[in-house]
């Protein structure tokens, strides 16, 4: 099970003129927002990347808004495991379970995922956080990550699995997100 002292979101790409091409892009963007404030009120570091920003555009405003004033790691690999900046941040926060969301599911998160499996993280890939331009791919991405180990989970299970108990200030916070 997700434990918040073990756990860092990790948010994949959601930029430029592609991320609004995204299948059912409300949806993500939503659930991406949703993760993200959810990590916030559970105190998890997130990690958050940009492929090649100067020509795929920055970041989506709604998820910078949310992110506040974390800083991207600025990419050129699929895989943002390919990047020593990204890998020198997952690895000073000592944690492995890692929560995947963002895009493309079966390009730069695929690649993300596989790669951080190997390296021996628990991958959970956050189903209804994570899209592609065609359905199809978003499907076969998803079939290949689980395929190749990593835990399938959405926002709501996610966070309420982190949660463990329904009292308290954090409990509060969490049901505000997921209304």
């Amino acid at each position: 099970m997700l434990q918040k002292e073990k756990a860092v979101l990790v948010v994949v790409d959601v930029q430029g003129k592609l991320a609004t091409l995204m299948h059912k892009k409300e949806r993500l963007f939503e659930n991406v927002i949703r993760m993200i404030k959810g990590a916030r009120a559970l105190e998890i570091p997130i990690i958050w990347t940009e492929q090649l920003p100067d020509k795929l555009g920055p970041t989506a405003p709604e998820i910078v808004e949310a992110l506040g004033d974390a800083k991207p790691v600025v990419k050129k690999t699929f895989s943002c495991c390919g990047h020593d900046q990204f890998l020198y941040r997952l690895d000073s926060l000592n944690r492995k379970q890692v929560l995947l969301v963002g895009i493309e599911t079966h390009v730069c998160v695929y690649q993300t995922a596989i790669d951080m499996l190997a390296s021996g993280f628990e991958v959970h890939l956050v189903k209804d956080a994570v899209s592609s331009r065609i359905k199809g791919n978003y499907h076969l991405g998803v079939e290949r990550i689980k395929d190749a180990g990593a835990k399938l989970t959405c926002v709501e299970m996610a966070l309420f699995e982190m949660l463990k108990v329904a009292e308290g200030e954090q409990f509060k916070q969490i049901i505000q997100i997921v209304k």
